[in-house]
């Protein structure tokens, strides 16, 4: 719920050309909210959340329910969004910078980010992935180690979190 309410603010703030950050701010000053993992991201993903919201949803049977639906619906909403996002861009190629889950990890299975990828390669876009945790993807994707070589090659590069790596690419 938390990541889908972020996420959501972000899209507005996006569409509407407003500062997400200032907004974010605004919003987590109260305390009932608090400042913690408010960082609007591709959706959230994994082998377990996105099952087992569906499978909540489910339980819920008879018993009326509005909310876990909504989040299901905002996460895929979220993710449309992004593809959008991009293709109105016109690129003819997208960096993908870390497909990994967490920092430090090796697990992508069920990154929300493979749902844009996918979504991208449906459209043409060729896909360039930056990834150095994971070795075992090179099959998959057009894998760039090199940081530089992927900026170059990127007509523009998203990531689903901030790093210095990023600034150095960008420079």
């Amino acid at each position: 719920m938390r990541v889908s309410f972020f996420n959501e603010l972000d899209s507005f703030s996006k569409h509407h050309n407003l500062s997400t950050r200032k907004i974010i701010t605004g919003v987590c000053s109260d305390e009932r909210i608090g400042n913690y993992y408010n960082n609007p991201s591709f959706g959230y993903g994994g082998y377990c959340l996105p099952k087992d919201t569906k499978q909540l949803s489910k339980q819920f049977n008879k018993i009326p329910n509005k909310l876990i639906q909504a989040i299901i619906e905002s996460n895929e909403t979220r993710k449309k969004f992004i593809v959008k996002s991009i293709l109105e861009k016109n690129p003819k190629s997208v960096g993908i910078y870390r497909i990994n889950m967490k920092l430090n990890s090796d697990n992508y299975r069920e990154s929300s980010v493979l749902n844009i990828i996918k979504k991208l390669q449906e459209n043409k876009v060729i896909i360039y992935v930056y990834e150095p945790q994971i070795k075992s993807i090179s099959d998959k994707y057009n894998v760039i180690e090199d940081i530089r070589e992927f900026a170059e090659k990127s007509d523009l590069f998203i990531a689903n979190r901030l790093s210095n790596e990023i600034n150095f690419a960008k420079n």
